[in-house]
């Protein structure tokens, strides 16, 4: 084999590479519904969360979130939104039963799990020390500001602020197990 066969089989994988990633990037972008809630292109950047001075440790830091809004808001919660609103989470995380870690862990069954517990995840060592399980209203607490539930914790998001949405992400969530967590009692 020459040189210059190598070159164009090289070439030839690189370009079947390129078509087939492009498009499944093309047929995702087009099919993730950008733009159909009528706003403009491109994110809105988190505003800057007022931290309480006295606020307990853990308690989620900013002001105005109640988890109380999104137990109430669970059983109602409409879960084709959630998934929407998951694909945010889909370049960290994988929900599939099963699935690998990727730069997050896999959230199968998450609601119930002991926080932590994906073997083989480097957790960062405030979200080992946390302890517990991930409850719906510690899950809440943690998607609404996971910086200020778990200060140093390695998650980037900014958070959800809306009850609405975070209930709605739970609810697909809880969904994503082999056996569904009960809802919070008394709701």
């Amino acid at each position: 084999m020459t040189q210059y066969e190598l070159t164009k089989m090289a070439g030839a994988v690189i370009a079947a590479l390129l078509l087939i990633f492009g498009m499944k990037t093309f047929i995702d972008i087009r099919l993730a519904g950008h733009g159909h809630h009528g706003k403009s292109a491109g994110y809105t950047l988190p505003a800057a969360v007022a931290v309480a001075g006295g606020a307990a440790a853990g308690a989620p830091a900013e002001a105005g979130f109640s988890f109380a809004k999104v137990a109430e808001a669970l059983p109602k919660a409409n879960v084709e939104n959630g998934k929407d609103i998951f694909k945010k989470c889909t370049s960290c995380h994988s929900v599939e039963k099963g699935g690998k870690a990727l730069q997050g862990p896999n959230l199968w069954g998450i609601v119930g799990r002991a926080k932590g517990a994906v073997a083989g995840f480097g957790y960062s060592e405030p979200l080992k020390a946390k302890g517990g399980d991930w409850s719906y209203e510690s899950l809440a607490n943690f998607v609404n500001n996971p910086k200020g539930y778990i200060a140093g914790s390695k998650m980037v998001f900014a958070g959800l602020p809306a009850a609405s949405d975070i209930a709605d992400l739970l609810g697909y969530l809880r969904t994503m197990a082999d056996t569904p967590a009960p809802l919070p009692a008394g709701k």
